[in-house]
């Protein structure tokens, strides 16, 4: 097990203007450790008043020096970012763990190196782009300037809280913006951290700033209703986004969305079984599940169905569920007991419409204390169960045979959402024509969350609006302005 004596959780305030600041009621909520069920801290809750007095250091920022930097300057801030990230690795896992319950080493291997590399790859590639240039024959020039959207508000998910945070954070400095910041409220404490390591490297005061606190009704909602914010980077479930959406319309904001998946997992019997089901036990349950990439929808054909479910359910119960600090750990905690009430919520509506709980279901013997779930495969459901068509964000996972192509084509975009999905085959043709089908914004063939940060991220229908990376983040932090010269 990690030592406990690496282990410091802090108490989190609002980051406003450069400084660390309470809240104005001196109002705030616990933060607990979903392993232990113990209290790790305090969060500052912030609200309307938090917000304006951020949003205005960022507005007065924005116009301030941070409006001259060049853009070197700012490639030179990113990285210098990226490095302090990297420098303090350790402790930011070890925060990350406490917050979310994830294994530390999932967090020191993934998450934080990840967040790291979100600034030096926005450092390297804000210095490459162009703009475009269009010479009309001999009558005029027309060419493209690029300028900050203006203060961009950001409102983060729990699961994957740094990572998830610099990916929006990057590009949104790289392009010369400011940024008001809402973390999670179950995830305080690396979004805090990130703060000071911003200071450090750099970033004038008032270009980010942190306000912790709730959603609609609190930060969230002044964040998403505020006149002097210009965009909204939201990453979260539909619900959430709708509510943004309609409170931003009235100062008509630009909007990116990353919301929620149902991601089909097809396997076809000619896939590589060995190399499937490797691949599969990650993006079923590494990060306990709550990811929105994992492929929570097994659709297996027929004739290696009853092969796969063996194997498959063999080795999930092999997998060791334990105290996230554990060096042997595989699967943590949930994040909370609400999210892990409304998990095993989905396992009883299994059971409650007919599906047979291959291994999982229940809490792990020995761990009372913590928000725990044993890994869960579940079978014989039928295509109108909630579970499979409902997003559970947890270690459950359904697994469905299937007969024809053109059959598991409709049962995988038979979804109100679109976000990813996942193809395992050896037939070239069959890999290019099932692609072309499938309704969502991502689309792995024999392999999953391999990422190129220059490709386009993103979802269809109610898993979001709008793509991220390389120049679609750069196009969104920005506005084009076409200038035309005569000649």
């Amino acid at each position: 097990m990690q030592t406990e004596a690496k282990i410091k959780a802090i108490n989190c305030q609002h980051f406003i203007n450069g400084q660390f600041v309470d809240s104005k009621n001196q109002k705030t909520f616990e933060n607990i450790n979903p392993a232990t069920e113990e209290v790790l801290g305090t969060v500052a809750e912030g609200g309307k008043e938090e917000v304006d007095y951020a949003v205005a250091a960022a507005r007065r920022a924005l116009k301030g020096p941070w409006k001259n930097t060049t853009l070197q300057e700012r490639s030179k801030i990113l990285r210098r970012i990226g490095d302090l990230i990297l420098e303090r690795q350790e402790e930011l896992a070890h925060l990350e763990t406490l917050d979310t319950g994830k294994p530390f080493s999932l967090a020191n291997s993934i998450d934080i190196p990840r967040a790291a590399y979100n600034f030096h790859f926005y450092a390297d590639y804000i210095t490459s782009i162009g703009t475009e240039a269009y010479q009309q024959d001999q009558q005029a020039l027309h060419y493209a300037y690029r300028r900050p959207v203006g203060v961009v508000g950001i409102i983060k998910p729990w699961n994957l809280p740094l990572l998830l945070l610099t990916w929006k954070l990057a590009p949104c400095l790289g392009m010369g913006n400011t940024a008001v910041i809402k973390p999670a409220e179950w995830t305080p404490m690396t979004a805090t951290v990130l703060m000071e390591i911003c200071k450090e490297a750099g970033v004038p005061d008032g270009v980010v700033n942190l306000v912790h606190g709730f959603g609609p009704n609190s930060a969230g909602g002044a964040i998403s209703e505020h006149p002097d914010i210009d965009a909204i980077s939201f990453i979260g479930e539909p619900g959430t986004g709708s509510a943004i959406m309609k409170s931003a319309a009235d100062s008509l904001k630009k909007l990116s969305y990353e919301l929620g998946g149902k991601n089909p997992n097809i396997i076809f019997a000619d896939a590589d079984l060995d190399e499937v089901i490797e691949t599969t036990i990650k993006s079923s349950f590494v990060n306990q599940g709550e990811v929105c990439l994992c492929g929570s929808r097994i659709y297996v054909e027929r004739p290696i169905y009853n092969k796969f479910v063996s194997r498959f359910a063999e080795r999930v119960k092999a997998l060791k569920v334990g105290h996230p600090l554990n060096d042997d750990t595989n699967v943590g905690a949930l994040v909370s007991k609400e999210h892990y009430d409304r998990v095993m919520g989905y396992v009883e509506i299994a059971k409650s419409d007919g599906g047979t709980i291959v291994t999982g279901g229940k809490r792990p013997e020995g761990l009372e204390k913590g928000y725990y779930l044993e890994p869960t495969i579940i079978t014989d459901l039928s295509r109108n169960s909630r579970c499979i068509r409902e997003e559970i964000f947890g270690p459950v996972v359904t697994v469905t045979p299937f007969d024809m192509e053109e059959e598991v084509v409709m049962q995988a975009n038979d979804t109100h959402y679109g976000l990813s999905a996942t193809i395992w085959t050896s037939n070239l043709k069959r890999a290019h024509r099932v692609s072309h089908q499938i309704e969502a914004g991502i689309i792995w063939v024999n392999t999953w969350f391999l990422r190129d940060l220059r490709t386009p991220f993103g979802g269809m229908k109610n898993s979001g609006i709008g793509r991220t990376g390389g120049m679609h983040s750069i196009d969104f932090y920005s506005e084009l302005s076409n200038i035309t010269i005569k000649l």
